[in-house]
């Protein structure tokens, strides 16, 4: 008997499901996972995610998977993902801000694996690997930026509202650092650097910049890192070079109020060339300073 009433409780939930994905035009399903712990995480998910008529949310608590049902036109997978992580809970692609995650109740702390904690924003959480000791050595800049974000297209956004000004202004100070052949002021910059990349308001962002922010954003941290803990500018500018294509990734999509400048030296990084950004057209190379100041040109003008 009991056997029968669950059978007939299964067929009630799948019945229901059809009947409210019936409603949603032209919908497509997908699989991602969303970590959470319990039933109570699995109401706050599905509430989050789900939208009469435009979007369906089932969660797993044991597999951690959630099947999305929506209707493209309407929505994605990333508004979807992003409203779950506002609500709390991280996803591979969007991440719960921190200050929201610790307001969820204590059986709903899930295990968070990602490695960085920026403040106020859809986050990742503190990283407990032992960090590499990269000093005392050369490595060759990456030449790949991780964005897949149209760049053709910008949206409105308020830069000293979400925090990227603070990151782009820091960058320039730290680029000037460099073009004068200044360690010391050149660490302290990519100090004050990191902190703005942590304090990144990720709510604040738009689609785009968010995005683009968390396709490079343990990238940006790595490098600003790097250029810290050290007063060599010959390593300082080594890891310049991958930074510069990370904050260019991220100034691209977002809202500037003046032209920036793209510039590139062919002689920088052993030969293979390195770029960075400018807020004056004049070149100024931070990749040799005084040695060869004016070595470059412009490439692109970020409007």
């Amino acid at each position: 008997m009991k056997s029968i009433i669950n059978l007939l409780m299964v067929i009630t939930v799948l019945l229901s499901m059809s009947a409210c994905y019936a409603q949603i035009k032209d919908a497509k399903t997908e699989t991602v996972k969303i970590y959470g712990n319990c039933g109570m995480c699995k109401t706050t998910i599905e509430t989050a995610g789900n939208s009469k008529k435009i979007s369906k949310v089932s969660w797993d608590k044991d597999t951690k998977m959630a099947t999305l049902t929506y209707n493209p036109n309407k929505t994605s997978q990333d508004e979807i993902l992003k409203k779950i992580a506002l609500a709390g809970y991280d996803s591979d692609k969007f991440l719960a801000p921190n200050d929201v995650y610790a307001k969820l109740p204590d059986c709903c702390h899930y295990d968070r694996k990602s490695p960085l904690t920026p403040k106020g924003g859809i986050s990742e959480t503190p990283n407990t690997e032992k960090k590499e000791d990269h000093s005392g050595h050369n490595h060759e800049a990456k030449t790949e930026v991780k964005t897949e974000t149209k760049t053709d297209v910008k949206q409105e956004g308020n830069q000293s509202n979400n925090g990227l000004k603070a990151v782009f202004d820091n960058y320039f100070a730290l680029k000037d650092a460099l073009v004068k052949t200044d360690g010391n002021t050149a660490s302290t910059a990519a100090k004050a650097l990191s902190g703005a990349i942590s304090a990144v308001k990720m709510d604040k962002l738009t689609t785009t910049e968010h995005t683009a922010f968390m396709a490079n954003m343990k990238d940006l941290a790595e490098h600003a890192e790097h250029i810290a803990d050290t007063k060599d500018t010959g390593h300082q500018r080594d890891h310049f070079s991958s930074l510069s294509k990370n904050i260019y990734a991220l100034m691209k999509v977002s809202k500037q109020n003046a032209p920036i400048y793209y510039q590139f030296c062919p002689m920088a990084n052993n030969g293979k060339g390195a770029n960075w950004l400018s807020k004056e057209n004049a070149v100024k190379n931070p990749y040799y300073g005084s040695q060869m100041m004016n070595c470059g040109k412009t490439v692109e003008t970020i409007k």
